[in-house]
């Protein structure tokens, strides 16, 4: 008998390679990655900021005292 598939199985691990090392991806438990080890790999990378999400909000840095962005005219 086949494992109950987790909520976020795709079914395509094995077919996509980890992102981290290129090997084939793992099974169920590490999708998208290969291994326990290349998922912390990428935790990592997304906790020391290598990682980051666009903001299109200005920064606290890019406010000047009135409060507007120095970009604005």
């Amino acid at each position: 008998m086949a494992p109950a598939s987790l909520p976020f199985d795709r079914g395509d691990h094995g077919t996509k390679p980890c992102p981290i090392c290129g090997k084939p991806a793992g099974d169920a438990a590490t999708t998208p990655f290969c291994s326990k080890r290349c998922a912390d790999v990428d935790l990592h990378r997304w906790l020391r900021g290598v990682y980051a999400v666009p903001d299109d909000e200005p920064g606290q840095s890019e406010l000047d005292e009135t409060g507007s962005s120095r970009d604005e005219p």
